[in-house]
């Protein structure tokens, strides 16, 4: 393996969390992370540069010998960063770990993504994508339908473009709201989706665009409350493995979307080096696909990361060289978890520059720095996500009780998170 010098483009828990296990690669000379936050430069060097400044992404590169792009979030993907290096000779030379610009609208475009889950068979939920044009039959798609009834912002919309509403007459309101202006321009297309009903799990794919590897599975908790009540959020936390995706599932989940899928890419010539983040619905024990990211998720990487075992850069490095199948991936056995700790007031509005205190006491917990920011007093808060508290154990509750007794040695003003974590798994 060759040696390498590395940009990561991003700055919450999930880059935290990359930048944890690439620096612990014995190929990597140096680690750059762009722009970071106020726990990461403890792994690599922190880069006042954003993501979707390709120029400046590039200028960086050169000037300071990057041989490889990681990329953290799907902004700069969908934003077509791979294509941008990829079409330069002065520094085609420098891989970009991620899809192609076509390959993102995977993520990119909801109606995208469905068309290309019917086009390759692969299981997922009926729809209708509406527009202005066709509002009369949206309204009558929604008529056709049970309660709930599920719209989708066509584009990306921060994670917040989902709605899931329990009456017709709620639904028909905002489905017009939407195609109104509600996400701008990434709602002036709507999905309307057939609301399935089971318990949901994320299915990581590193893919070279021919061979691929299967990451740990891992299950998010989106709610604000306890019980799954209250908002959607980024993330609330996350558990890996998930009880119910054992062997029968997970040959079922390759068979009937990973390798379509991957088919897929390739018969519609979608370049794709990178993650492939598979949002599935567990219905009746059969796996369906809810959504397709186009990088790993977040906080599921918080518990990723500490199962893969193996050398994170040599995988990329096989992504990159198209050799991913000679690369040697283990998975360690122990749970892993990860628990957010918020901002009071978040997903809503919330207050920044909170001093956080007992980040310097031992713990057998990994922290992942997500929404915080270096000052001169310590460390303080800076998004409505704050850190995530990551352990292992030999069970799912031994890991949660590491978090949690770490959570309480952690405190800044107004800090919240949730204490049933994996509550619905056995």
């Amino acid at each position: 393996m060759s040696k390498h010098t590395v940009l990561l483009l991003g700055s919450g828990g999930r880059e935290s969390a990359l930048a944890w296990k690439l620096a612990q690669s014995d190929n990597l000379i140096k680690l750059y992370i762009a722009p970071g936050n106020g726990g990461t430069e403890q792994y690599g060097e922190n880069v006042n540069l954003s993501p979707l400044d390709f120029p400046a992404v590039a200028d960086f590169a050169l000037s300071n010998g990057v041989t490889m792009i990681v990329v953290g979030n799907e902004d700069p993907l969908v934003a077509g960063i791979y294509d941008y290096f990829a079409g330069d000779e002065k520094i085609c030379h420098i891989p970009v770990i991620g899809p192609s610009k076509a390959g993102a609208q995977l993520e990119g475009s909801k109606d995208f993504a469905k068309g290309f889950m019917m086009r390759h068979n692969i299981p997922t939920a009926r729809y209708l994508s509406v527009s202005a044009e066709n509002i009369e039959e949206g309204i009558d798609f929604l008529n056709s339908l049970r309660a709930p009834y599920v719209l989708k912002a066509d584009g990306l919309a921060a994670g917040k473009g989902v709605l899931i509403l329990p009456t017709l007459e709620e639904a028909v309101d905002a489905l017009k709201e939407m195609l109104g202006g509600m996400f701008g321009k990434s709602s002036a297309t709507v999905v309307i989706e057939e609301f399935l009903s089971g318990i949901e799990c994320s299915v990581f794919v590193l893919t070279d665009g021919v061979s691929y590897k299967i990451l740990p599975v891992a299950k998010d908790y989106k709610r604000i409350g306890e019980g799954d009540k209250g908002l959607n959020t980024g993330g609330m936390g996350a558990v890996s493995p998930v009880s119910f995706a054992d062997v029968s599932f997970m040959k079922k989940v390759e068979e009937r979307i990973v390798l379509p899928t991957l088919k897929g890419l390739n018969e519609e010539k979608l370049t794709y080096k990178g993650f492939i983040f598979l949002g599935l619905i567990n219905v009746d024990n059969d796996p369906m696909v809810i959504e397709y990211n186009v990088r790993m998720g977040d906080p599921e990487t918080e518990a990723v990361m500490l199962r893969i075992n193996g050398d994170l850069l040599d995988l990329l490095e096989g992504v990159a060289s198209s050799s991913l199948d000679s690369r040697k991936m283990a998975i360690d056995e122990r749970y892993a978890v990860t628990v957010m700790m918020v901002s009071a007031g978040y997903p809503g509005a919330y207050e920044k520059g909170k001093l956080i205190s007992g980040l310097d006491v031992p713990s057998e917990s990994i922290l992942f720095h997500a929404g915080t920011k270096q000052t001169p007093d310590g460390v303080v808060t800076a998004g409505g996500r704050v850190i995530a508290v990551s352990s292992y154990g030999n069970s799912k509750d031994e890991a949660l009780a590491r978090s949690f007794a770490t959570i309480e040695q952690i405190d800044f003003d107004g800090k919240y998170f949730r204490r049933d974590i994996g509550f619905d798994l056995d």
